[in-house]
């Protein structure tokens, strides 16, 4: 398996993986190819997608404001699942990460997403309780079912 920065080329392998995840929030406007090539073209060194020859087993997007690095999306192939490959992700971003300056990393999981909560938990990151996180859509964004 290689590790390696991600390209548009690779949108449709990865929406399918994230298709594939319960519990994976998408929407068409952000997650739509060109909503993917913006992200891309700001977080070039921190959206990374693991590969077997040809194939994509597993993604992660990262991002940063250039003080705070924030992850999203972060899925696996149901293939390749509990076999390491979304904690070599998470430990390649996080270099990415330290190599840009970035020295503290969060996320947002949605709280009914058990999997993806126990995983995080793995993975040293912990939940804040003393925040209360908030957000305004500027545009009404349709989600798009995470369930094929």
């Amino acid at each position: 398996m290689t590790i390696r920065n991600m390209q548009i080329q690779d949108y449709d392998k990865v929406f399918a993986i994230w298709r594939s995840c319960k519990g994976m929030g998408l929407n068409a406007l952000d997650d739509s190819r060109d909503g993917i090539a913006h992200f891309l073209q700001r977080n070039p060194e921190t959206c990374l997608v693991a590969c077997s020859g040809q194939e994509i087993l597993g993604v992660i997007l990262g991002g940063h404001d250039g003080r705070r690095g924030y992850l999203y999306h972060t899925a696996v192939s149901p293939t390749y699942r509990r076999q390491g490959v979304g904690a070599q992700l998470v430990d390649a971003v996080l270099q990415a990460f330290q190599r840009l300056g970035i020295r503290k990393v969060a996320l947002v999981a949605f709280a009914q997403n058990e999997a993806g909560n126990a995983f995080w938990e793995t993975q040293g990151f912990t939940v804040r309780e003393d925040l209360i996180y908030r957000n305004r859509a500027l545009v009404q964004l349709p989600p798009i079912s995470a369930d094929p």
